[in-house]
């Protein structure tokens, strides 16, 4: 029986580092001066991020500032999904920016149609929230490591257990 190689796809974050570019960002609007006088407030739950402001343009200037600290702390900003912002009360605006994490099940069913008919030698298995890779030579793995590297997709992935 020959040996089987295999690597999962994942799509993942980590949340400490997210909590730190989420304090970062608190810090840094606090410090300036276009937010002087002006409410602000940064909430962290476990799927979402809620930020509460003044006016649209200011969500913004917060919005590219927590970017750029999750940037900077190595995580893909496309874990952040900003949904529309909405009315809040006393006249403020409020947007919810949910996290993406783990791959979704069309997500899968598509990578999977994307992979076999380029390697029919490998195999994909869907385990929960990652898929499964595997087959008899690992050039055949790299191929298809390559392929996935190449898709321009609105979930940031990684590679993991390659063994």
């Amino acid at each position: 029986m020959a040996q089987e190689f295999s690597f999962d796809v994942v799509s993942d974050f980590d949340r400490q580092e997210l909590v730190n570019a989420v304090d970062q960002t608190r810090r840094e609007i606090t410090t300036r001066y276009d937010f002087k006088n002006v409410p602000v407030e940064i909430t962290l739950e476990t799927a979402a991020l809620t930020i509460q402001t003044a006016s649209e343009s200011q969500l913004r200037s917060i919005l590219d500032v927590l970017q750029s600290k999750v940037h900077r702390r190595g995580i893909d900003i496309k874990v952040l999904d900003a949904q529309k912002p909405e009315p809040a009360a006393k006249g403020n605006v409020r947007q919810v920016v949910k996290l993406r994490k783990g791959i979704s099940d069309e997500l899968a069913r598509d990578l999977t149609k994307r992979i076999r008919p380029a390697h029919p030698k490998v195999q994909v298995r869907t385990q929960g929230d990652q898929l499964r890779i595997a087959s008899t030579k690992k050039d055949e793995l790299q191929a298809v490591m390559t392929q996935i590297k190449e898709l321009d997709l609105a979930v940031p992935l990684q590679f993991t257990n390659y063994r």
